[in-house]
Formats: structure tokens, C-alpha cells, sequence
């Protein structure tokens, strides 16, 4: 028989009157009535997530947005699956996120700093995961932090300016320090003949 998750077998008894003589009986006292559903505890059998949550510190001024972000569990690493979303007119080719582990005494270490290439059309979102592995051993009571350091169009570039320096703030509780972020031309990968000027 398969076992269901959440099974749940209520017993109830009700008793009529229609059988019973009503001679010499006394007047209807109100009782009060108990239901108590019995239930059958089943194990969960649900497997369970391997999944590491990582915490994202939004940089406003990027053309790209994280919604979300993981660290997957492969057989010998971790692979960073991350949600994007483009708030620019231009298709982003890539970006340079940087990774870090936050103990409990708020003090960040760096894991990984990576760039990844990709496409995202303008205006579009999209779920990637990088198949670049990361190893490391979680530990209790560390968590982790995932900041865009750099995002790349063929015709732009956006780079946070002292990213470490936020993130050491963000880790530490201090939001007061807003990464600033400076845009300059791609001369590498800007298509034949395109100059921008900013």
C-alpha cells in the first residue's frame, strides 16, 4: 500500500435516537461534544534540499538585478544557479560576481570571485547555472553573500567601484554604504564602427 504524506483518517460515531423509547425521559441536557480526529503520522519521505541559500547585496545602479541565488550540491562541488533580470535597452554578455562566507561574528571571508559570460536580450529575465565548480565545506552558523562586481554589454561596462568595501559593510550589518558604480565604453567587444559617448 503506498504510503501518502499528510494522510489523515477521521472516526466519527454518531448515534441516533429513532431506536430509543422516550418514556421516563428526562429533560435534554446540553452536552458538550469533543471531536477528536485521529491521525495517522506518516514519515516525510520528501527528499531533502541541497541547495545552499546565499543572501544577494542589490548594486542599484547595474543594468542587471539578481532575484535569486543558490549554491546547487554536485557529487564534488557547488555550482552557483542565479536568477537575472536586464533593465537595460542592451543584451548583457557577462558579468564578475564576487562570493563570500559571512561568520558569526559578521566577519566576511571571500570564497570566489568569478566572471561568467551569458546572454540576456534587453529587458529580459533569465535563470543560469554556472557550471564553473566551487568547493568548499559549509560550516554552522556561516552564510553566504553574493554581490555583481562587474556587468558587461558589447557596448558597456559597468564596474562597482571599492566592491570590497561595501560588501565588508553589508557583512557587518552597516547599509549606509551604497556601492557606486562607474560605466565606461567596451572597446574590446563593441561591434565594428559603434562609438559611444557617455
Amino acid at each position: 500500500m503506498p504510503r501518502k504524506f499528510g494522510s489523515l483518517i477521521s472516526i466519527v460515531i454518531l448515534v441516533t435516537s429513532a431506536g430509543f423509547s422516550r418514556k421516563d425521559a428526562k429533560g435534554q441536557r446540553v452536552f458538550d461534544t469533543a471531536f477528536a480526529p485521529l491521525r495517522l503520522c506518516v514519515e516525510n519521505d520528501l527528499p531533502q534540499s541541497r541547495d545552499l541559500p546565499v543572501e544577494v547585496l542589490q548594486v542599484l545602479d547595474l543594468p542587471l538585478s539578481v532575484h535569486e541565488a543558490s549554491l546547487v550540491k554536485t557529487d564534488k562541488a557547488y555550482l552557483l544557479r542565479i536568477s537575472l533580470g536586464n533593465s537595460s535597452e542592451l543584451k548583457i554578455i557577462g558579468l564578475r560576481y564576487a562570493l563570500a562566507t559571512i561568520d558569526s561574528k559578521n566577519q566576511a571571508q571571500p570564497l570566489v570571485n568569478r566572471t561568467e559570460g551569458f546572454s540576456i536580450p534587453a529587458y529580459a529575465t533569465k535563470i543560469l547555472t554556472f557550471k564553473t565548480p566551487i568547493k568548499f565545506k559549509p560550516r554552522n552558523g556561516e552564510r553566504l553573500v553574493l554581490m555583481l562586481e562587474q556587468v558587461i554589454s558589447r557596448e558597456s561596462i559597468w564596474e562597482v567601484v571599492k566592491a570590497k568595501d561595501a560588501l565588508e559593510a553589508y557583512a557587518t550589518g552597516d547599509y549606509s554604504v551604497m556601492p557606486v558604480v562607474l560605466r565606461v565604453a567596451n572597446a574590446v567587444d563593441a561591434p565594428p564602427g559603434v562609438q559611444r559617448i557617455f
